[in-house]
């Protein structure tokens, strides 16, 4: 590429000169090419520990003068190609000019401005490309391209040096983490490696240290254990791994591949060497972290954060931490965690203000609430620029949220300085009119006692009323334990709370504290649990932005029906069936809507069992929108991949329980995995967070705290659990006994502070022994997990959570693998290895077109709820990529013409994708069988369906007469023909549909279908007998590929000698064919009419399907009364041919055929097999394995005039019996091949470009 001359001092200085004329020097780094020798090695190493651009471009072309030391780089190449057609433009345009010129300095001008002009004028033919990434940058990702082969939509994310540890020896190099790739090179005098792994292959991915590599970083995949070391950051390499690692296992997990966010604001000043993925990647991070810590909704992206302090009215002290601003939330984190936390949505801001400054409050700003609160910050950095962000994000805030809050919000627009939107140093939100005034300490509209809750919805008119209030409200049952110690405890937690939100807010805008979470352990009131479920899960914030959008989803889902709402409604009945609110439609409609709801909500999702059980408990509390916006807080944010069809996230949790079992409990977590007990036990606690498994009473209390503390609370009870029953557990002899402990403890763990009344069990009556157990107090279980497991934190556990997924969703991978071979192995000739190969290569290739292809359709064919076998599938490009690299049968430039031709054969359904069983079937058919095999699946490709369309006219028309659909009244007198109609046919059978299904109820067609169902379950080998004949221009077309097939075979003349014997003696036999092709036409034509009572008459094309398909469809009765005549004409062998007429034949223009092995192999007087139109014979006397066969029509003879003899044809025995007379032949077709020697083969080239492609490289490059 031409370069913006840049001064080089030293010209000699590890280049070579290899071309020179008086103005310019074309040179070659030492150590490329041919030789070099020492100086070469070292030159080469220096090249890489340095990272020279040299490596990617090791030409340049210098512009000199004779009397200058001073040399100017002009153009540099990656390739001698490239570097030789520059130096060719520049003798044959520059060399004349200057010439001319006298003075140096006017040359060097010249050159100069000639050079600037070439680039800008490339530059403005070029696309536009972003000038986001650094130059520095750009030459990596140049650099990286070239060396490992990738395509440009591969995207450099960030490179580093480091050492590969190859052995005991450090290899130093550089490592690049591309999007789906890790890639390592290195260069040490002489010694190279090249190393690249795709994400998706990765395992475990680990940053330790021991005494062999000091910090390193290992990377495990299925074959391979890697090390890196010697990083100058490693933590930040780490984390970038962990992010494109992470990437991948979500491509695998639900097909989300990687799309870069172009809306990512440009940084205010430039970063060196910084992609602007990598930017990207960094923002994702953080705001992934931000939402998690803050239970913010999922679109929440992060603006930015600043270091403050916030005052607190409750213990008044100014607390150190962080301000966090994004488009809809001002967020405040302590840095001391148990602190403060504090949440302020922007829709609820009125004011934001800067006060005056002060030394005690340096840089103040003010933030006042509708909720008559305000919060104090200070100590900012940059509070100008906050202000400014603030009010725009201020004036994008809808402030109007309808049927959401216990508030209507109207707009003043009699004040006109509210319009301006800042007012006195602050920003001022318009001054709002409240109706109708409610006090401060009112609940929120999510609590049941709210001005919301009072006004039901009805989403369903005319049918079961909406629960617009907690069930457990409306289904309460009088108890005295209302007035008793019970009453008055709980009526002293309400009044604990009140004193807390008078003290610390109420509402989204709390100051949540540490005494926050002492007041969540003793348990939430039953008046208040909806309220603060929907607050510290975040529920309520994307409640309140949404307003109507449960109703939508209610008022298009019902009604509808698919396999999930069938699951629902199994369901619905086994949902806390003991409780009263579900023993009647109201709770089990309401249970039915929201879940519904959710479903085609999260289609991916859908509906999975234990939802249920969550749903319904969430509904004692809440009303049906409040309980709707939980569950998606549950199943897309606090327990994300829980609820999927393989529910890995409850998997991946349960990972992470057995490594802490390990860390806190040692003794028995090796005695549980002897057992296997934690597997078992883990699913049902998580899945329906102890729900299940606990009396509701004991449970509901766990339900408060995990809302409060996420998953962590969960794991850390889940400890306490087995460290209380540790003794028991150890002397467990099997499964089933510590199964049986710790079911009764959980039978036994009790909430005595509980208002409602007991629900029964039913766990416990089916576990309780004779003696009464030992009761165990829910409060002080929760209070002993805090004790002794409380040092387990949020960000511990998500990095635990990442190891566990890379191992769960390859775990998962790897048995759809297994699954898939088994399923494919009986059929197959290949060995379980090989079939493994081919998955992996399989699937390899699928994944590629997901993220290096240019439409998102790959991605889209994916189908999770699919079988194994079926949810990889690739189209007929990427078939042909993997045929030219496995093929034994290479044809040079016909491949992918054989490649299209087996890839239509495969292809039975028409949807243009091939599943791994297609695919392995039709590679077995060339490398596995003998010689009548293979030549089979030859002859096959040269016959309609797999015959292109561009060759063949006529052969979709063919096709499509295998592919239509067979209804019941056709299969009753029709076993394996299916025809093609016209409408008038389509229409006499939609009329007789009701006879059908009376028909369908006989005993006969109950066998019939049975014996259907025998016929299909039986392994049917087709005979080679059931083959058609092949036409002239077919048999050419199969000669020209086995012309091209033996061109690159080391005995090529001797098979090509062969061939030509053969093909000529098979042209001859087909001349032969011809003479006595009429006369068995006319005998069999008398014996049809004389035979049977086909109202076809003489005069119609017996070829005519229509036709025929109408004469059987009209007449069934009649045929049915000339059986006896037809079992006598079908024990002789028929050969018929069409009837010459618009100038066509047997072969191309030849009947439709019904081949029948058995009939064929009793009459060995004819041709060796025999041929009957489909209006002599009915089709129950066709035997199981008949295949009719439909040729092509006239038109290949108009349009290949008299080249093509459409009455030539022969058979596939004459051209199999021909072939076993050449030896050469034979031992072609019966050679083995190593199939996974290719396959290996293809992974070492599938990085790399051909020789062909350098000149292709050295343009992108350029």
């Amino acid at each position: 590429m031409w370069l913006g001359p840049e001064e080089v001092l030293l010209a000699g200085a590890l280049w070579v000169t290899e071309r020179a004329n008086p103005f310019f020097l074309l040179q070659r780094r030492r150590g490329h090419g041919k030789g070099g020798g020492l100086t070469g090695l070292l030159v080469g190493t220096l090249d890489v520990v340095l990272d020279s651009s040299a490596r990617v471009a090791p030409y340049r072309i210098l512009h000199q003068t004779q009397d200058s030391q001073v040399y100017w780089a002009v153009a540099c190449g990656s390739s001698r190609k490239e570097i030789t057609k520059h130096w060719e433009w520049l003798e044959n345009n520059l060399l004349q000019t200057l010439s001319i010129f006298d003075n140096e300095e006017d040359i060097t001008t010249f050159v100069k401005g000639k050079i600037h002009g070439i680039i800008a004028e490339e530059n403005k033919n070029e696309q536009p490309q972003s000038e986001e990434d650094p130059g520095k940058f750009k030459e990596a990702e140049l650099k990286m391209r070239k060396q490992f082969g990738m395509p440009e939509v591969e995207k450099l994310v960030n490179y580093y040096s480091c050492s590969y540890w190859k052995g005991r020896v450090p290899r130093q190099g550089w490592l690049y983490l591309t999007v789906n790739h890790l890639c390592f090179y290195s260069f040490l005098l002489g010694k190279e490696v090249t190393l690249v792994i795709q994400w998706v292959d990765v395992t475990q991915l680990e940053k330790n240290a021991t005494l062999l590599f000091p910090e390193c970083i290992k990377v495990n995949t299925r074959d391979n254990e890697l090390y890196f070391s010697m990083f100058l950051n490693i933590n930040e390499t780490f984390k970038l791994m962990e992010q494109l690692a992470n990437i991948a296992m979500r491509q695998l997990l639900d097909n989300e591949s990687f799309l870069q966010d172009k809306s990512l604001p440009k940084p205010r000043k430039p970063l060196k060497n910084i992609s602007a993925l990598k930017r990207d990647l960094d923002a994702r991070a953080k705001n992934e972290c931000y939402r998690a810590t803050f239970r913010l909704p999922k679109d929440e992206c992060l603006d930015g954060h600043t270091d403050c302090t916030l005052w607190t009215p409750f213990n008044k002290m100014h607390i150190p931490g962080q301000m966090f601003v994004s488009n809809n939330y001002i967020c405040f984190a302590s840095k001391a965690e148990e602190a403060c936390h504090l949440i302020i949505p922007l829709r609820e801001v009125t004011i934001v203000e800067k006060a005056d400054s002060s030394s005690v409050l340096p840089s103040p700003l003010s933030i006042s609430t509708k909720s008559k609160m305000t919060f104090f910050f200070a100590n900012l950095k940059d509070r100008d620029f906050l202000v400014q962000r603030i009010s725009d994000f201020l004036q994008r805030t809808p402030s109007k949220k309808p049927c959401s809050s216990d508030r209507e919000w109207k707009w003043n627009s009699a004040d006109p300085a509210c319009e301006g939107g800042c007012l006195n140093r602050g920003v001022l939100r318009p001054v709002l009119q409240e109706v109708p005034e409610l006090p401060s300490s009112s609940p929120l509209a999510g609590s049941p006692t709210s001005a919301l809750s009072s006004r039901p919805v009805n989403f369903s008119a005319g049918e079961v009323p909406t629960a617009s209030q907690g069930l457990l409200k409306l289904f309460r049952r009088n108890s005295e334990e209302l007035l008793g110690p019970k009453g008055a405890k709980e009526k002293m937690k309400e009044e604990s709370w009140n004193i807390h939100f008078f003290e610390y807010g109420r509402g989204m805008c709390m100051y949540r504290t540490a005494k926050t979470r002492e007041l969540v352990q003793k348990g939430i009131p039953e008046n208040l649990r909806g309220e603060l479920w929907l607050l510290f899960s975040g529920a309520w914030n994307e409640m309140v932005t949404h307003p109507g959008y449960y109703a939508d989803l209610v008022e298009k889902s019902m009604g509808k029906y698919n396999l999930a709402t069938e699951e629902i409604e199994r369901d619905l009945h086994r949902s806390m069936p003991e409780h009263p609110a579900f023993q009647n439609e109201l709770g089990i409609a309401a249970l039915r809507r929201v879940l519904t709801a959710y479903a085609f909500r999260n289609p991916t999702i859908g509906y999975c069992q234990a939802m249920n059980i969550v749903t319904s408990v969430l509904l004692l509390y809440c009303n049906e929108e409040e309980a709707f916006w939980l569950l998606v807080a549950l199943c897309e944010r606090m327990l994300p991949d829980y609820y999927n069809t393989r529910v890995v996230g409850a998997l991946v949790d349960q990972g992470i329980f057995e490594e802490l079992t390990r860390e806190y409990l040692p003794l028995l977590s090796e005695k549980m995995q002897d057992l296997g007990v934690i597997s078992t036990i883990s699913l049902s606690w998580f899945l329906t967070l102890f729900l299940s498994v606990m009396p509701f009473e004991s449970a509901v209390v766990i339900v408060d705290c995990f809302f409060y503390e996420g998953i962590k609370f969960i794991l850390q009870v889940s400890l306490a659990i087995l460290d209380a029953n540790v003794e028991k557990l150890l002397q467990c002899c099997d499964e089933g006994e510590a199964m049986t402990i710790l079911g009764r403890y959980l039978d036994n763990v009790v909430n005595r502070q509980s208002i409602s009344p007991p629900i029964p069990h039913l766990h416990a009556l089916l576990t309780s022994g004779d003696e009464p157990p030992l009761e165990i107090d829910i409060f002080e279980l929760i209070k002993t997990s805090y004790e002794k497991f409380s040092n387990l934190k949020a960000d511990d556990i998500e990095q635990m959570r990442f190891k566990q997924r890379l191992k769960v969703i390859q775990s998962l991978e790897d048995t759809a693998k297994k699954s898939v071979v088994r399923a494919v192995s009986g059929d197959i000739g290949f060995s379980i290895e090989e079939l493994e190969e081919l998955y992996v290569v399989f699937k390899a290739k699928y994944l590629m077109s997901c993220y290096w292809g240019n439409n998102r359709a790959a991605a889209a064919r994916r189908d999770q709820s699919l079988p194994y076998l079926e949810q990889y599938r690739i189209d007929m490009e990427q078939f042909k990529e993997l045929f030219i690299s496995l093929t034994p049968w290479s044809c040079g430039a016909h491949t992918p013409v054989l490649a299209g031709r087996l890839f239509r054969l495969l292809d039975e359904n028409r949807d243009s994708l091939i599943n791994f069983k297609e695919f392995v079937t039709g590679m077995s058919g060339m490398y596995h069988g003998d010689l009548t095999e293979k030549l089979k699946v030859l002859y096959k490709l040269h016959l309609p369906p797999a015959l292109n369309p561009e060759e063949t006219e006529s052969a979709l028309e063919a096709t499509s007469y295998f592919t239509e659909d067979v209804t019941t009244e056709e299969l009753d007198f029709c076993l394996h023909c299916e025809s093609q109609e016209t409408q008038e046919d389509k229409g006499r059978r939609n009329e007789n549909g009701p006879e059908k299904e009376e028909k369908g109820t006989s005993p006969q067609d109950y066998r019939y279908y049975l014996r259907m169902w025998a016929n299909e379950k039986e392994s049917k080998k087709e005979t080679i007998k059931d083959l058609p004949k092949m036409s002239q221009e077919q048999f050419i077309e199969l000669c020209k590929t086995l012309y091209n097939m033996f061109s690159e075979d080391p005995v090529e003349q001797e098979l090509y000698h062969a061939i030509a014997t053969v093909a000529s003696l098979l042209l001859r036999i087909g001349e032969v064919g011809k003479k006595f092709s009429n006369r068995p036409v006319r005998k069999s034509e008398d014996c049809k009419t004389n035979n049977t009572q086909d109202p076809v008459s003489e005069e119609e094309s017996p070829t005519s399907e229509q036709s025929q398909n109408s004469a059987v469809e009209q007449h069934p009765q009649a045929d049915r009364e000339d059986k006896t005549c037809r079992d006598t004409q079908s024990e002789k062998t028929h050969q018929e041919n069409q009837t010459q007429g618009d100038g066509s034949g047997e072969g191309q223009g030849s009947p439709l055929q019904l081949l029948s092995d058995d009939e064929t192999k009793d009459d060995m007087s004819m041709s060796s097999y025999s041929m009957v139109s489909t209006g002599s014979l009915q089709c129950e006397d066709i035997a199981d394995d008949t295949v009719l066969v439909g040729c092509e029509g006239s038109s290949s003879a108009a349009r290949y005039g008299s080249t093509i003899d459409t009455d030539w044809s022969i058979s596939f025995e004459q051209i199999l019996a021909s072939m076993l007379t050449e030896t050469a032949l034979v031992n072609y077709f019966e050679k083995k091949v190593n199939i996974l020697q290719k396959i290996k083969d293809q992974k070492k080239v599938e990085r790399q470009f051909s020789s062909s492609s350098d000149y292709e490289l050295s343009s992108v490059s350029g």
